[in-house]
């Protein structure tokens, strides 16, 4: 089965201090050393690079580009890039007509189109709630894969 990260997992595998650090790192590794296909789209890397970037006064993690670049690289050898494709548009269309997505969940509405044009089967994230109203795969969450494998 491939598996997508959402982005909040990649933020948070890269703030060692933040308390979520340990599991986010420790889900991955183990989908990881499994066999597990991890994968990512193009807009997992905007959207690190627009938080990473950004001041921590702003929620942001105050990375500087050179830095957000270096954390970028680390994370290809775990994750397959897919690419963006002309058909995610109108499936992101269908899914945000569907679904009657409004506001900020257009983004998510987005990961959700890419995995249904690539054929992913779940998306590993801290924000399960944000991906449950999509049917056709199954979300989990860092503690949901620690606690399958203990």
């Amino acid at each position: 089965m491939s598996t997508l990260g959402d982005t909040n997992i990649l933020l948070r595998g890269a703030q060692p201090s933040h308390p979520m650090h340990a599991s986010a790192v420790a889900a991955v590794n183990l989908l990881a050393q499994s066999g597990e296909q991890l994968c990512l789209v193009p807009q997992n890397l905007y959207e690190f690079c627009a938080v990473a970037t950004r001041p921590i006064a702003a929620n942001g993690l105050g990375m500087s580009v050179a830095e957000a670049a270096l954390e970028i690289a680390r994370l290809r050898p775990t994750f397959t890039v897919l690419d963006d494709v002309p058909a995610i548009l109108p499936e992101w269309e269908r899914l945000v007509i569907h679904y009657g997505v409004v506001g900020k969940n257009a983004h998510d509405t987005r990961l959700v189109a890419a995995m249904a044009v690539h054929g992913i089967g779940r998306i590993l994230t801290f924000n399960s709630s944000d991906f449950q109203r999509y049917a056709g795969f199954t979300v989990v969450t860092p503690d949901d894969v620690l606690q399958a494998n203990p």
